[in-house]
Order: structure tokens, then C-alpha cells, then sequence
């Protein structure tokens, strides 16, 4: 007998630094699930039509950092949804209150090397176009940890893993934390 679909019972927020996973795997995750996946990077630029990276040099990182505010308040009003967020979303006091009261937090957590490894050859990172990236990002994700530990749930990312397998060990956590329900027949 084939297992019982499950579904959310509130908004599911994939939280983790740049690298993580959080896009991948959170779409993983929706599709098993069977309900809708939402980027709040993607919602930004759709909405301000430029990139990240052209929004942070035009703009600045704390119009970016509103701007991000907003579209995630807007994506957590819905239905129940798989919602992956920009690295630093969660670092702020007023999304991380409120991914609290709408949703449940879920931080990808992965160590250094595999950031790194993932990351080093991308350029739509704008936080790392320094002389030393690994260096921005070793120092990035040193002042992020701390705050990504306040997240509801962690699953750990790990080099073997498929985003399969990833999605799987969140939907095990999440059932595990009684954040699932059967699904309607």
C-alpha cells in the first residue's frame, strides 16, 4: 500500500545561506507535496523587473532588504506553500517574527566547504564580489549561524546528497514535528 499523501498545514519557509539549497530543494519539497513553490528572490525581481544584483548596486542593500519584507509578507498570506528566501532574509527581526506567526522556519544547514563549493564559481552573488570572496563568505556565514539556529527545524545538507534525498529529509522533519496532514481525498 502506497503511503498516505500528506500536505502542509502552514506555509513552510526554507531558510539558509547562500548555496544551501533553499531553491532546489524547496521546489522538491512542493512537488511531493503536491503544493505551490515561491521564491521571494524571484517575486522581487519579477516585481522591480532588474536583478538582484542590479537592484543591490542601483539601490542599495536596505531598499533591497524592505523590498524583500514586503514580498515575503505578501507570499506567507496565501495558501499553504513551499517558500524559498534570500540568504539574508532571516536576519531580520521583523521577517523572522514574522515567519513565526504565518509559517514554520526550516534552516538548509550546510557547513563552509560545501557553501563554498557550490558558490565559488557563480557571479549573481552580489555579496561576494570582493577580493576575497571565500573570505566574505567565511565571515557571512560565521555572523549568520547564530541567527539561522533560531529557525524551528534544521535538516543538514551533506555533499552526497541528491535534492531528492534533501526534500525527502525535510518532509521527514516536518512529519516528525507534526507539520503534516493527510491530504484531502
Amino acid at each position: 500500500m502506497p503511503p498516505r499523501p500528506m500536505t502542509l498545514t502552514r506555509p513552510l519557509v526554507l531558510v539558509g545561506m547562500m548555496g544551501a539549497g533553499k531553491t532546489a530543494i524547496g521546489g522538491a519539497v512542493a512537488r511531493k507535496l503536491g503544493v505551490p513553490f515561491l521564491d521571494s528572490d524571484e517575486e522581487l525581481v519579477r516585481a522591480a523587473n532588474r536583478s538582484i544584483a542590479e537592484i543591490f548596486e542601483r539601490d542599495g542593500e536596505a531598499f533591497f532588504r524592505a523590498r524583500e519584507t514586503e514580498v515575503i509578507s505578501r507570499l506567507l498570506d496565501g495558501v499553504p506553500a513551499v517558500l524559498s528566501t534570500g540568504g539574508g532574509a532571516f536576519l531580520s527581526e521583523a521577517n523572522r517574527a514574522m515567519i513565526d506567526e504565518k509559517a514554520v522556519s526550516v534552516w538548509l544547514k550546510a557547513d563552509l566547504p560545501l557553501l563554498w563549493d557550490r558558490v565559488r564559481h557563480k557571479k549573481t552573488r552580489p555579496l561576494l564580489r570582493t577580493d576575497d570572496p571565500l573570505a566574505t563568505l567565511t565571515e557571512i556565514y560565521n555572523a549568520r549561524i547564530p541567527v539561522y539556529s533560531l529557525a524551528k527545524l534544521s535538516v543538514e545538507a551533506r555533499a552526497e546528497y541528491s535534492i531528492d534525498t534533501m526534500a525527502d529529509k525535510v518532509i521527514k522533519t516536518l512529519k516528525d514535528a507534526q507539520l503534516l496532514k493527510d491530504a484531502e481525498t
